[in-house]
């Protein structure tokens, strides 16, 4: 992701449920931000989502620019966030802010009563962040089980 000259930077990106058409640009996106892992196949999970509730997979647009990215769901019970980045030239604009809030606002409407979201514990710059929002630490082991191996994209 490029700097946008600033007059085609927005104060506040559009947010809109993500398309097909947005996968290379945000795969690139999440590859810039670091999120990308070798065990999990970024073109699978993005095919993935836009199969369950892809009303809840988000992008924020700015300038025709995807900007930033995040992944919500819900199980009746629980609500979850995923994949939320934003372009590093453009952190700290409240790209991010607005994600989880629109996505919020929608696990919301469809009844959610709780959100919750995984970070890395050594990523003490997006602890913070999350904590801004409202978010705190959980009395929760996290366990998880692999059902399915993604290769990596060739």
């Amino acid at each position: 992701m490029t700097n946008l000259p600033q007059s085609t930077v927005s104060e506040t990106p559009q947010i809109r449920a993500c398309a097909d058409d947005d996968r290379d640009a945000v795969i690139g996106l999440w590859e810039a931000a670091g999120l990308t892992r070798p065990w999990n196949d970024p073109h699978a999970d993005f095919a993935r989502k836009r199969l369950v509730q892809p009303e809840l997979f988000l992008v924020a647009v700015d300038g025709g620019t995807i900007t930033g990215t995040v992944m919500a769901g819900y199980d009746g019970h629980r609500g979850w966030l995923y994949y939320l980045a934003t372009d590093p030239a453009r952190r700290g604009a409240g790209i991010g802010s607005s994600l989880v809030r629109e996505a919020e606002r929608r696990l919301v409407e469809m009844g959610c009563p709780k959100v919750q979201l995984m970070v890395r514990p050594d990523n003490s710059g997006v602890i913070s962040f999350y904590e801004g929002l409202g978010y705190g630490e959980g009395e929760v082991l996290l366990l998880g089980k692999r059902t399915i191996e993604d290769a990596p994209p060739a």
